[in-house]
């Protein structure tokens, strides 16, 4: 029952980070960033200033927190051990990205799109974002290197895997800046999987 209960609350709290996150956005692309109150937020989503900072401790939080490092993690520890770690790193952004983007095969943007590209345009244009996004890229990174993990493994891998990881990642920003430029004509798992395709060659997504 304690169990159920956690699971039902951690729901709920995604729920509503979800909620304030989707009108922060909308609020932040109509009338700008700077222009926008945490207060704003608040009255648009119909709770307390409190209630947005118990849930995100500063304004740019709002546009920067995310639980996509979870789900990149968990795909990297269901990958094959034996891959080469650009492949099973490569391997989950991707599929990642299909997930986070909601599977569209061509036609308009799903609403998940929709919320990622302002989200990420707002991260490109804002100096404020684009500098604290830096502090995301690093705790993203470090999860990426928990979960290729192996305490049995040789003292260097760390490094390496920090070494994969970072390389990965700057072809997925890559990809991401490409995708916002291109208004989300193209699907962003297939410009992640070409940005890795130029970065480490044409089979780092392919199978073994």
């Amino acid at each position: 029952m304690t169990e159920q209960h956690s699971t039902l609350r951690a729901q709920r709290r995604a729920e509503t980070q979800r909620l304030l996150q989707t009108h922060a956005i909308r609020l932040f692309t109509e009338r700008g960033y700077d222009a926008t109150t945490v207060n704003d937020v608040a009255g648009a989503a119909g709770v307390s200033p409190m209630t947005v900072y118990r849930h995100f401790p500063t304004k740019e939080d709002l546009v920067l927190i995310d639980q996509y490092g979870q789900l990149i993690a968990e795909q990297i520890a269901a990958s094959p051990a034996a891959q080469p770690l650009v492949r099973r790193i490569g391997g989950a952004l991707i599929e990642s990205a299909r997930t986070l983007t909601g599977g569209r095969h061509g036609g308009d943007l799903t609403p998940n799109e929709q919320f990622l590209l302002a989200r990420l345009r707002l991260m490109i244009s804002t100096p404020a974002l684009r500098a604290k996004h830096l502090d995301n890229h690093y705790a993203l990174q470090q999860a990426i290197v928990a979960a290729l993990d192996d305490d049995g493994a040789e003292p260097d891998t760390a490094f390496l895997a920090q070494a994969a990881a970072s390389a990965c990642l700057a072809a997925m920003h890559t990809a991401l800046v490409r995708w916002a430029e291109d208004d989300g004509r193209t699907e962003l798992p297939d410009l992640i999987a070409k940005a890795f395709a130029a970065a480490f060659g044409d089979d780092i997504v392919g199978t073994d």
